[in-house]
């Protein structure tokens, strides 16, 4: 029966406030601001309302208020606009009117303010805003005879809502271009591996198609007069189409797989727009084509668990040698715990076992979790790939 509930209050949710906004149940939680306007009632049932407010409290206004109070509210989040400053408008009117009859109707002056922080324009427009909508709520103060103070809690709440709204939504802004950068480096380094493998094929194919075609020729000559030589060259073809099928393989395989450095790249930028602070740490290593392969692929899919599950604060990479051997060590400071093994984590392995390597997971309860990459620096079959280049990766830190 839960599993059927919790769609149904998703949808809800979206149609109250647009998933677009990112904010969850975030507004829905706020409204648990609005007990403030009850408070008045409670201190009355205790004896309490006479001695701080002189018997100002009403209830039934307070009600027919919210019922009025929530469409204003969940519109706001739904228009732009001159329509949204009309949303915020009203529910500040709200708080005037039901100010004489509850003292507590302020809460509905920060609700609007929150409002403000949001409005399109330059800051300075919507300090304006904030500033009207305090003006009015202090002459209705003093014309009310409220202590001042009333006033001056409010403002102090009003100013705290104002700038902390206006903070999320430049970290949001931020957020969305620093993964917008994230994307477009993503973009231009799988452009330039498309060029480059696109130059390594044309000059790869071009010479070995010119010199089979040459072969051919030469054995459909030879054949009548000199069969073996003939053969001869028959082999020389099949030869270079093999030599040229494995220097094929080697061109495409970045197609699948970018390198540690682009991957380094990728990294920082995913995290950081998480919030997360990332350093890295190379030693002089000189990697293998198919051992930086497998060592980038593992760091991608290492960064990418610590930004989906990890709830970090930090994050550490170092590359290293240990004896004939590559360990690439990626630590975070996160939530830790039981890992429950996945594609992801088996397929790091399956990668790194086919190189002779291994993988070794620790991970504690609110330590983090940390996880080392041992791979073979003279992987056997890297000898069979003559053409497979070595990548001479600089020293660095972060």
């Amino acid at each position: 029966m839960s599993a059927s509930i919790v769609p149904t209050l998703l949808r809800w949710r979206g149609r109250l406030i647009p998933e677009s906004l990112g904010l969850g149940w975030t507004p829905i939680f706020l409204l648990g601001y609005l007990a403030f306007l009850f408070l008045p009632t409670i201190l009355a049932w205790i004896g309490e309302s006479d001695r701080m407010f002189g018997g100002r409290t009403q209830l039934w206004p307070t009600l027919v208020s919210v019922v009025v109070f929530l469409p204003l509210y969940f519109a706001g989040y739904r228009q732009v606009g001159l329509r949204k400053v009309a949303c915020m408008l009203a529910i500040a009117a709200l708080g005037y009117l039901v100010l004489p009859g509850n003292p507590f109707g302020n809460t509905y002056l920060i609700y609007a303010v929150a409002f403000a922080a949001t409005m399109g324009g330059s800051l300075w427009r919507r300090l304006a805003w904030m500033t009207a909508m305090l003006g009015v709520f202090l002459v209705e103060i003093l014309l009310l005879r409220f202590p001042v103070f009333v006033f001056l809690v409010t403002l102090i709440v009003c100013v705290a809502v104002f700038f902390g709204n206006h903070h999320f939504l430049e970290s949001r802004r931020k957020q969305a271009q620093l993964q917008l950068s994230h994307d477009e480096v993503r973009r231009l380094a799988a452009l330039a591996e498309r060029e480059r493998i696109g130059r390594d094929l044309h000059d790869l194919l071009g010479h070995t198609l010119s010199l089979v075609a040459l072969k051919s020729e030469l054995a459909g000559k030879l054949i009548e007069r000199d069969p073996p030589a003939a053969a001869r060259e028959l082999g020389e073809v099949t030869r270079i189409a093999r030599d040229a099928l494995g220097q094929v393989r080697s061109a495409v395989t970045g197609i699948r797989a970018a390198g540690v450095a682009s991957e380094l790249a990728s990294a920082r930028l995913l995290l950081e727009s998480d919030g997360v602070s990332f350093d890295y740490e190379f030693a002089p290593v000189s990697l293998p084509g198919e051992v930086e392969i497998v060592l980038a692929m593992t760091l991608r899919e290492a960064v990418t668990n610590i930004q989906r599950h990890a709830r970090a604060r930090s994050a550490r990479v170092r590359l290293s040698t240990e004896g004939d051997e590559a360990v690439l060590s990626v630590e975070d400071d996160g939530r830790g715990g039981a890992i429950a093994p996945g594609n992801g984590l088996s397929g790091m392995r399956e990668r790194l076992e086919a190189l002779g390597g291994r993988l070794r997971v620790d991970s504690a309860p609110g330590r983090g979790t940390q996880l080392l990459a041992h791979v073979p620096l003279a992987w056997p079959s890297s000898e069979t790939h003559a053409g497979a280049p070595r990548i001479q990766v600089p020293p660095a830190a972060a």
